[in-house]
């Protein structure tokens, strides 16, 4: 019966969620602690196991992140016309899983190969699982926000475990059993999806069923082959980030040119418009994640060295305060701001999703002006209070609510359904260039100076905060002049 369900009856569900959103939450859920867990993880292993200087590290988890999003550019464009989301997942995982399986073999001595095949992975998983919860949904259905809502509550609850169960085993156990946990969590995402995904009927399925199977299974192939063919390419620009900026520098203007293309193609000016439209939040989301992901990063090693580890009543590593508080503050504040949301729109008052997002942007330069302001709670020493640091965090997250969940919403909303893993892939490969910014400006407030005391390195991180600072209240207020503009081209999606 589940397997002959069509895609009207999948979308004419009673109640506020479609029952396939719970088995996609659950497959999200741990590929997410699989890609948080390693995420939290790589800076502090490369400085501290593999004797990386500070800014190089920068570097490299700039270029490993980038490379993560920029393959589900090329993933989303693979599933939407050859492969289909729900065979693009399972392979993704498959190289998710060996990656880590690799790294936890030989941390040190693998640690590249391993990290080239999750990032390929990633690539083919990531993006098509998002459409697939798009495609749960009508197209002017309003319970998608709130559908998008609960999938990105999956997203951090993997986050979280991931993020403080990793680099806990990381630092206290073992970097093996760090790496080997992600390869175990992401077994259980795939064998979820492989029990429930006959829920989904059509959702998901190749483009190509009606050609005959000996030439779809021919295209699949090649589509596989080609990602094989990336291993050697990808690991060269890992371990080279001068490789990476040509990679990068190369794939930006290929990738607007072919949103372009696509874009002429669709001919309807009203669907022209809302691509558009998409693509500035799709800009904006770049900008963002730029500055927010000095997570990984600049504020990973800030986290190693100039926080003490005392939080409140008890005493915690920093690093796992830095990679797993985001996560709870969303899941505790994710259905607080959207009751706030409900509660301003039965007033008229709810702003729109472009202010919204000016709002967030708002709110992350309030966080990095709290990171800043830690050297005024700094000791002789250069060690600043945690307590303070977690308090950014909790801001930053509100941020991230007013931005993270509504952004991809509104991406699939103002997509064709013809191009939605394209747009999805463009909304990734933003993340992707924000990760490789996000490198470049962590390098930057990083002093490598194998002499300089914790104060100082600790007055150089601040004063890149406060910088950052200053982008991101810039960003927020464009954002919200330009509202008018950015409204008359979605032409009434909200």
């Amino acid at each position: 019966m589940s397997e002959n369900l069509t895609i009207d009856q999948i979308q004419n569900f009673e109640g506020k969620y479609p029952k396939q959103l719970w088995s996609l939450f659950m497959v999200e859920m741990w590929e997410r602690f699989c890609f948080y867990g390693m995420r939290g993880i790589l800076t502090i292993f490369m400085v501290g196991q593999l004797g990386i200087i500070g800014s190089e590290a920068n570097l490299k988890y700039g270029a490993i992140q980038a490379f993560v999003y920029a393959f589900t550019f090329l993933g989303g464009i693979f599933a939407d016309k050859i492969l289909g989301f729900k065979k693009s997942l399972f392979f993704g995982g498959l190289f998710m899983i060996i990656g880590n399986v690799i790294i936890a073999i030989s941390p040190h001595d693998l640690f590249y190969i391993g990290i080239t095949l999750s990032i390929i992975g990633t690539g083919f998983f990531k993006p098509n699982i998002s459409s697939m919860v798009g495609d749960l949904y009508k197209e002017n259905d309003p319970r998608r926000d709130a559908g998008f809502g609960m999938f990105y509550s999956g997203i951090n609850v993997g986050a979280l475990l991931g993020g403080a169960i990793c680099v806990y085993l990381g630092k206290y156990v073992s970097w093996s059993a760090a790496f080997g946990v992600a390869a175990v969590v992401m077994v259980i995402g795939l064998i979820t999806f492989a029990v429930t995904k006959k829920n989904l009927g059509p959702i998901g399925d190749s483009p190509l069923m009606a050609l005959p199977v000996s030439k779809r299974r021919t295209r699949e192939i090649l589509v596989y082959l080609s990602a094989l063919v990336f291993i050697p390419l990808i690991l060269i620009m890992v371990q080279n980030t001068d490789y990476t900026d040509y990679f990068m520098y190369t794939i930006a203007p290929v990738a607007v040119i072919y949103f372009l293309y696509e874009t002429y193609k669709v001919k309807e000016r009203s669907f022209q418009l809302k691509l558009l439209a998409a693509f500035v939040f799709i800009f904006f989301y770049f900008l963002f994640n730029a500055i927010f992901e000095q997570s990984g990063g600049s504020l990973s090693l800030f986290a190693e060295k100039n926080l003490s580890h005392h939080l409140l009543f008890f005493d915690i590593d920093p690093n796992i305060i830095n990679n797993s508080s985001n996560s709870l503050f969303v899941i505790v504040l994710s259905p607080l701001i959207g009751l706030l949301w409900l509660w301003l729109a039965k007033r008229k008052l709810e702003p729109n999703t472009i202010i919204k997002f000016g709002i967030g942007f708002i709110f992350l330069s309030a966080s990095f002006y709290i990171f800043y302001y830690t050297r005024f709670f700094a000791d002789a020493n250069g060690i600043t209070s945690l307590g303070i640091f977690t308090f950014g965090y909790f801001i930053t997250t509100i941020g991230e609510l007013c931005l993270g969940p509504i952004g991809m919403s509104t991406v699939t909303k103002l997509s064709p359904k013809k191009l939605t893993g394209m747009m999805m892939g463009l909304w990734f490969l933003a993340s992707a260039f924000g990760q490789f910014a996000a490198g470049k400006l962590g390098a930057s407030m990083t002093n490598d100076d194998p002499n300089a005391s914790l104060m100082t390195k600790l007055i150089s991180y601040t004063d890149g905060y406060y910088q950052l600072a200053i982008y991101a209240i810039v960003a927020g207020i464009i954002l919200i002049l330009c509202a008018p503009l950015i409204k008359r081209l979605m032409g009434g999606i909200k």
